[in-house]
């Protein structure tokens, strides 16, 4: 259980151990909290005594009386503000007043609550403030997060644009120059060298639009029943000219009609990620077999590969953002590292699962499992 530490800072001992007394082993919930959290109470007579607390180890919540002897509850506020204290304040007393009501909101107060009070208004305005300070915490946290996210991805997308830029670049320098004469055949290769890496380009920032839009909860569903052997066939021709080009048969088993209700365009995605790789990281002459059957209430969507395969560790870390698995056999294949962890995030919208078997040197088999009879909102 978390512990927030909350100062009591009044001249009179019966507030002091009343607060104690309601206080102890009671807790706040949260639906969005991991666990509960109590609260370790500290007590101060005075003033003075509490700015030594407060100097020496750092609280969460003052509840704060303004009549004190020595200095003023106040005073102790605006000192609070002073060492710009990460620090709820709540001005308890019965010397309450407009013209302080309103002197102690402007320098920082959260609350104003007068005495006495009961055992279940305390406790309702601590549980108030224990709720503010979390969803506080957990915005300043997710904007952090934000920014570091935002800049691992321009990171990656500034390091991932710079080689083929440089290299698209390179190739127009050399025709603008003519350094291989006037003879245009000359330069076909250098044209297709460079529309490759400006596909590969464009798919980067496609990829990476996806992980946001799917993140962002932005991205627009048509959940519809959809035919899924048609959707594993188109998503196998659409490759077909790179299987051509791997010399990568791929095959499709599907002996039967299978349904599913999801959004189309996002079963495509998975579709070609899935079939994509397995050609791209196939050896010449290979094949892949994409079978799709039916057992009970799953449906079972395999994709089998003859190609270089994966160490165990690799496994592991396969559907994290940005991760590509280098090796000799994978220096000459571009990709973005995003296509499987975009795979995950969309599976995980549809409760589906999916699992890899792999064999280094002998290839890949990833296993997809939806549930047929879930309705995918």
């Amino acid at each position: 259980m978390e512990t927030l530490n909350l100062l009591v800072v009044d001249d009179e001992p019966g507030i002091r151990s009343g607060v104690s007394r309601i206080l102890d082993n009671y807790s706040v919930s949260y639906p969005f909290m991991d666990d509960d959290i109590g609260f370790n109470v500290k007590t101060a007579e005075t003033g003075e005594e509490a700015l030594e607390i407060l100097k020496g180890e750092p609280m969460d919540i003052v509840l704060l009386d303004n009549k004190l002897p020595g200095i003023q509850g106040i005073d102790v506020l605006e000192y609070i503000n002073q060492q710009k204290m990460d620090v709820v304040v709540v001005m308890i007393t019965s010397y309450a007043s407009l013209d302080l009501a309103v002197k102690a909101t402007r320098q920082g107060a959260y609350d104003f609550v007068p005495k006495p009070f009961t055992p279940k208004e305390l406790r309702a305005s601590v549980e108030t403030i224990t709720k503010q300070r979390f969803l506080r915490r957990m915005t300043e946290k997710m904007n952090v997060e934000g920014r570091q996210v935002r800049f691992q991805f321009l990171s990656v997308l500034s390091h991932e644009l710079k080689s083929p830029l440089n290299a698209v670049e390179g190739y127009l320098r050399m025709m603008e120059e003519k350094k291989f004469g006037n003879d245009l055949d000359q330069y076909l290769d250098m044209v297709g060298r460079s529309l490759q890496r400006i596909q590969g380009m464009r798919n980067l920032i496609m990829d990476m639009l996806d992980v946001t839009r799917i993140e962002s909860g932005k991205k627009k569903r048509k959940i519809e029943q959809i035919r899924l052997c048609d959707i594993c066939q188109l998503s196998i021709d659409s490759f077909q000219p790179l299987s051509i080009q791997k010399d990568v048969d791929v095959y499709l088993n599907c002996s039967e009609k299978i349904d599913l209700y999801a959004d189309r365009q996002e079963i495509e995605i998975i579709l070609n990620n899935l079939i994509s790789n397995a050609i791209k990281y196939n050896k010449d002459g290979g094949r892949v077999d994409v079978s799709l059957r039916k057992e009970d209430q799953k449906i079972i969507l395999s994709v089998e590969d003859t190609g270089i395969g994966m160490e165990e560790e690799d496994i592991r870390m396969l559907f994290e953002d940005f991760v590509r698995i280098k090796s000799e056999h994978t220096k000459n294949i571009s990709g973005s590292g995003l296509g499987l962890s975009i795979v995950k995030k969309l599976l995980d919208l549809y409760n589906a699962s999916i699992d890899v078997e792999s064999k280094p040197g002998e290839g890949s088999c990833f296993t997809v499992v939806f549930n047929a009879g879930q309705q995918n909102n």
